[in-house]
Order: structure tokens, then C-alpha cells, then sequence
């Protein structure tokens, strides 16, 4: 959707509250909700860099680039390629904090010459973080948001609403069809592997006991950028990290535009299962009412 205000008067308008975030003095923000934390390193492209649920981890803490974490990249890939523009990735964030509002807005990339803002939020069991991406030059853009999040290869189990036949490339990852969903047992290999696939606007994760979900907007196959897709599944070789990956729609913008886009963070205690199991299934249904 486009807007046309100021990120922070949307924020506004929205009337966000993250009375609970707190900041440290290395610009990191923690946000709390019930049992679930997350931290969120300003200083450091704005990165989710923790997501518990008490003192249980669910998102990747490899120390090396590209390996930990979640960040926020613009979509196709093909207009930057690699690596991660730096503005968007790894450079500090300016903060602003007011009514309530948490805002981490990036630097102007000088060649895509968009500007990025991440919002965020507790919203009922979840939390919500809103990115936008601002058209920041003087031509007609055209653009889609993407959300990278990385989870440790720890034999748990993958999961979306999506047929098996649908998963492109085919075949690459042993995926399963089971209580309308395609599931993957994560596994390893010699080779980086990576599947797109139209999902219906959510992507799961169980490991560990913790079952995390990432909620958002629900695309149709001609909605994602050229190349790109919904959902998005990329396993590192070896048994390193895995990446859970949601983009938005491909939105026209004019200077001064931006369009925004949500994904509510979900993260549950849960059975540790190896197969498709009707009780994660439902456990997702019941938190995606």
C-alpha cells in the first residue's frame, strides 16, 4: 500500500505502543511481550539480532557475515545482486522515539536511492514489525520488500501452506505434503540449495521445542518481483544456517512514496516432532486466527 505521510506520522496514525522497548548504550533495542524478547541492534543495519521465548533462542547466533540474525533487503536481488547493500544491512540506523513510537530509519543507498524505515511493535501474542521503503529519488521506482531471517540447521522441521508440486526448483529439498501444508525435514548437503514457492501468507518453523511462526500479507503468483516469490527457503551447505525468507508485492512508487508491510513474529513452545504433524498444524491455525 502506498503512503504519501511521513513514516513517523504513520506510525503515529497507527498508534503503535513499545513502551516496554529499552535501549542499551551500544544501540541495541529490546522489545518484550509475555514470555517472548526481542532484540533489535540499531548500530548495526537495524538487524533482529534474538528472538526467545524465556531464555530459549529461536534465530541463528553464527557469529560469521551473512550467518546470524534477521535483516531487511529491497527486492529483486538483481538490481544490487551481492553483497547486501550496506545502507540497509550494516550500517547504523538513526532512532527516533516518541509517543510511544519506535522508528529505525537507514541511510540513502546511492544507487537504489531508497531509504528504509522498520517499525516495531507488540501486537496480541505476536510482534509486529513494519518496514517501509521510501522512494527517495526523482524516477518512478518499482520495488518489494524482503524479510531474511536465519535459523540454525538443527534437524527441526520447515512448513507452509503450499502443494509440493508448486516448489520450484523441483526436487532440490524433500519436502512433504501433509494437513494441507509442504513440509522439509532439514537435512544437509554439499551444495547451498534454495526454493521459491506461493505460499498463503505464513512460514513455520519448529526446532528445539520452539515453534516459530512468521506471518504476512498473502500474495498471488504475478504479486512477487521478477525471479522472486513469496516464500523463499535457502539452506547454507554443510550444517550451518538455514534462511526463512517472506517478501511483499511489487509496488510502483513515485518520488516521495513509500509502501509498507508487515510480518508479525510468533514464538511458541511446541512437541519436537520429524514428521508432518496435525498438532503443529493446528497449533499455527489457532495463532493465525
Amino acid at each position: 500500500m502506498k503512503r504519501l505521510l511521513s513514516t513517523f506520522l504513520i506510525a503515529l496514525a497507527i498508534g503503535w505502543l513499545t513502551a516496554s522497548a529499552q535501549n542499551d548504550s551500544e544501540g541495541k533495542y529490546t522489545l518484550k511481550n509475555g514470555n517472548i524478547t526481542m532484540v533489535i541492534d540499531a548500530a548495526k543495519g537495524g538487524k533482529i539480532l534474538s528472538f526467545k521465548y524465556g531464555d530459549q533462542e529461536s534465530i541463528s547466533q553464527l557469529r560469521w557475515p551473512e550467518a546470524f540474525g534477521s535483516t531487511f533487503w529491497t527486492s529483486p536481488q538483481k538490481e544490487w545482486y551481492w553483497p547486501p547493500v550496506p545502507e540497509y544491512d550494516k550500517k547504523p540506523y538513526t532512532v527516533e522515539e516518541k509517543d510511544g513510537v519506535l522508528c529505525m530509519t537507514s541511510e540513502v543507498n546511492d544507487k537504489l536511492k531508497y531509504r528504509i524505515c522498520k517499525m516495531f511493535k507488540t501486537d496480541g501474542q505476536a510482534i509486529a514489525v513494519t518496514y517501509s521503503i521510501i522512494n527517495e529519488s526523482d524516477e518512478v521506482r518499482k520495488v518489494a520488500p524482503w524479510e531474511i531471517t536465519r535459523v540454525q540447521n538443527e534437524g527441526g522441521l520447515i512448513f507452509f501452506e503450499a502443494p509440493v508440486e508448486g516448489i520450484t526448483p523441483a526436487g532440490l529439498m524433500n519436502f512433504k505434503e501433509a494437513y494441507g501444508a509442504a513440509w522439509y525435514q532439514t537435512d544437509e548437503t554439499n551444495e547451498n540449495r534454495k526454493i521459491n514457492v506461493d505460499g498463503k501468507g505464513w512460514l513455520a518453523y519448529c526446532a528445539n521445542g520452539l515453534l516459530l511462526v512468521k506471518q504476512f500479507e498473502d500474495l498471488d503468483a504475478s504479486q512477487p518481483a521478477p525471479d522472486e516469490a513469496e516464500i523463499q527457503v535457502y539452506v547454507n551447505r554443510g550444517k550451518a544456517h538455514i534462511e526463512l525468507e517472506s517478501q511483499g508485492a511489487y509496488t510502483t512508487l513515485k518520488p516521495q512514496e513509500q509502501l509498507s508491510w508487515t510480518v508479525r513474529w510468533y514464538l511458541q513452545p511446541c512437541n519436537q516432532v520429524s514428521e508432518p504433524s496435525e498438532a503443529l498444524m493446528q497449533q499455527v491455525r489457532k495463532l493465525l486466527k
